[in-house]
């Protein structure tokens, strides 16, 4: 999978949950700029997950300390790389 193809399904997952189009997500947007809240934070990591088959490290009753950067739309896309290349490895 390429960093595009992440790229792109990690965006659709996220307008999913603000609601918007995916064209409306830039990959370089602040989540908490986007105005994510705590709860589709943790639902877009469930959908990342199921997506990805991925385990996303993230502590719900530290939503905003997670072990994951969830700070951004580029920082997801770097995580979930690193998270495949880590269950490919």
């Amino acid at each position: 999978m390429t960093r595009g193809e992440i790229e792109a399904d990690v965006i659709a997952i996220l307008a999913r949950q603000l609601l918007l189009a995916p064209a409306e997500i830039a990959p370089d947007a602040g989540i908490d700029a986007l105005g994510l809240d705590s709860l589709g934070k943790a639902e877009a990591i469930f959908a990342l997950e199921e997506r990805f088959d991925i385990t996303v490290p993230f502590n719900a009753n530290e939503p905003d300390q997670p072990e994951f950067d969830f700070t951004s739309v580029n920082s997801i896309v770097r995580g979930v790389e690193e998270l495949i290349a880590r269950k490919a490895g």
